[in-house]
């Protein structure tokens, strides 16, 4: 089975916004056996999205479309259904009063004649119902596929897509199993993997596909088949999962669809009632960005201070100038007197300190652009890392993120 998903929006494609409607689509499909052929962004353009749907039909069983169903005049998508399956608009009740309802309880005040107007709906579409916003879902048919308009507001699709769009489809289409199964793993490159992992590789049964996926300091390793039973696709995926997980050793940290390693640090201090904080120079937040967004995070970590010029290091954390002047601000044992001053500060067990270059400039640091030293300050001392992380500066910030994520576990896990 195929599915297809066109998003509209000029905001798409002149790169207004991100387009992350596309990416829960797909995630939420491939979980119910449902392969997505393509994915199209389209301009809010007559012509444009008629051409869409006219080629989705040939080669999709389901497409989905999101965005051009607000109340404005540049949403059109609904009046282009209308057109492509030569269709009426008829008033529905129930949406007339969703939207009432919503006026009145969260925006207070009375709608507006163009909002009453998404209220009015193609005759042949059956409508799914939005309870957090006044556009409706419609699901319609033509010929052998079906075609599911929802608003493109994130929170409103998602919610919508879950609950009434997929019990449809599950309901409609008979599917194959798709089971994918991920490895986390840090510290080593894709090409080291690779060849640690060669002979197994070669010797995979051809029905399971090995996909590697490298990002910033972190490889996943992610395994898939196919087939019409669950039961044997996840005994075989796993029995190989086994196996490639045994020959990586210590580089794993886990699967992706159980705990980031974000979480599984949380986890562990919450056990252990540990608490963390951080220090944060050239990273300027992002580490305690991931932390926090992760709910539960206010068990364990205490708070994060940016001291992101020289002098804040002395004046905020207390550091000797003097270490500084002496061994440069990016440096060893000034990454190993943050971590410590910041355990100080916060009162904590753990505290995680960066100090480095990310660029493009060099700043007050002595080395070269990409140094970044990290400390890590525990119950058992202090320790500190140096490395050079390339010359790109978003590279730079966050491989040093992913980097102290797999120094912590490994220093949480020795105590």
């Amino acid at each position: 089975m195929l599915a297809e998903i066109i998003t509209i929006g000029d905001e798409i494609l002149i790169g207004q916004i991100v387009d992350t409607n596309s990416v829960f689509i797909s995630k939420e499909l491939n979980k119910i056996g449902v392969k997505v052929f393509q994915i199209t962004s389209v301009q809010d353009e007559r012509e444009h999205i008629l051409e869409a749907l006219a080629n989705a039909q040939k080669h999709a069983d389901l497409v989905l479309v999101t965005g051009g169903l607000g109340p404005t005049k540049d949403d059109i998508t609904k009046e282009t259904f209308l057109e492509y399956f030569n269709d009426t608009l008829v008033e529905d009740a129930a949406v007339l009063q969703n939207i009432k309802t919503i006026f009145k309880q969260v925006i207070e005040r009375e709608p507006l004649p163009s909002n009453l107007s998404q209220a009015l709906v193609p005759s042949k579409a059956i409508i799914l119902h939005n309870p957090f916003g006044t556009a409706p879902g419609m699901w319609m048919e033509k010929d052998d596929t079906v075609f599911v308009s929802m608003p493109g507001v994130p929170y409103e699709m998602k919610r919508l897509f879950s609950n009434e769009v997929i019990p449809r489809i599950l309901k409609k289409f008979n599917r194959p199993y798709i089971y994918h199964k991920t490895l986390l793993t840090y510290g080593k490159g894709e090409s080291e993997i690779q060849e640690k992992i060669k002979d197994w590789e070669a010797a995979l049964p051809v029905e399971i596909k090995l996909a590697y996926l490298p990002s910033l300091g972190r490889v996943r390793l992610r395994l898939s088949s196919t087939g019409p039973n669950e039961q044997v696709l996840k005994a075989a995926v796993d029995i190989q999962m086994n196996t490639v997980q045994e020959l990586l050793g210590d580089i794993v940290v886990g699967y992706e669809d159980e705990a980031s390693i974000q979480e599984r640090i949380g986890q562990i201090l919450q056990e252990r009632k540990q608490t963390l904080s951080l220090a944060e120079s050239c990273t300027g937040g992002a580490i305690a960005q991931e932390i926090t967004s992760k709910a539960g995070a206010s068990a364990y970590f205490r708070g994060s201070i940016v001291p992101y010029a020289t002098e804040l290091k002395s004046d905020v954390l207390g550091i000797d100038p003097e270490l500084v002047k002496k061994y440069s601000v990016v440096s060893l044992p000034v990454a190993e007197a943050m971590a410590t001053h910041a355990n100080t500060l916060f009162k904590t067990d753990y505290a995680v300190a960066t100090t480095g270059i990310a660029g493009p400039t060099k700043g007050d640091g002595r080395d070269d652009i990409g140094t970044v030293c990290i400390g890590i300050a525990g119950p058992n001392g202090v320790s500190s890392y140096k490395f050079n992380f390339g010359n790109a500066r978003e590279r730079v910030i966050g491989k040093a993120t992913n980097k102290v994520f797999e120094l912590l576990l490994k220093e949480i896990l020795k105590n």
